[in-house]
């Protein structure tokens, strides 16, 4: 069964699935060959009993565009995470969550799909696109930044808005064009 890499990018209010809360979140599929399959985002109610981090709450003071279109349309996680995990369960093929970072994405996402769908489909399946360069690049983790990346692993007409479909396809461009430079890489023994 194929390989469907899930660009996945979220927006928080802090740094601690359930004592922060998971305000929006954004997924885009892409086959092995860079073909956009179809996307997926909601944004979220605030859980019960959580609050704000102090500095995340400064960042959003700073983004006021993107905290608009994020509290919009807010849905309930228990009524939206089931609808995720079965658009994800209905890709053709297993999907792998793609992040940047993906430890930090990655760790709302596996909670709240355990915490409101009870199943993530993901299972432990995540790629790194910063790891993923190192490794590519041959350089040493810290020097993977964006800022390090090469310009034509980027699409300059996907910016990085801080909305969490947007940067999910931002990231989800630069995820296939790095892996198609690996696998330049591999085919010509470089």
């Amino acid at each position: 069964m194929a390989e469907i890499y899930v660009s996945t990018d979220i927006e928080t209010d802090g740094f601690m699935p359930g004592e922060n809360s998971m305000l929006s979140l954004g997924s885009a599929a892409y086959l092995s060959d860079g073909r956009l399959l179809g996307t997926w985002s909601a944004n979220f109610e605030t859980l019960p009993g959580a609050g704000m981090d102090p500095s995340t709450a400064q960042f959003w003071a700073q983004q006021p565009l993107a905290w608009e279109v994020c509290r919009r349309d807010l849905r309930a996680p228990a009524q939206a995470m089931p609808e995720y995990a079965a658009w994800l369960r209905a890709l053709p093929g297993r999907p792998v969550f793609v992040g940047y970072p993906v430890t930090f994405d990655f760790m709302f996402v596996g909670w709240y799909l355990v915490r409101f769908a009870r199943d993530n489909p993901f299972g432990f399946s995540a790629i790194d696109i910063s790891s993923f360069a190192m490794a590519v690049l041959g350089r040493e983790f810290r020097q993977t930044t964006k800022h390090h990346m090469p310009r034509e692993w980027f699409d300059p007409t996907l910016p990085h808005t801080h909305v969490a479909l947007d940067d999910a396809l931002e990231q989800g461009a630069l995820f296939m064009n790095l892996l198609a430079a690996s696998r330049r890489r591999e085919a010509t023994g470089a």
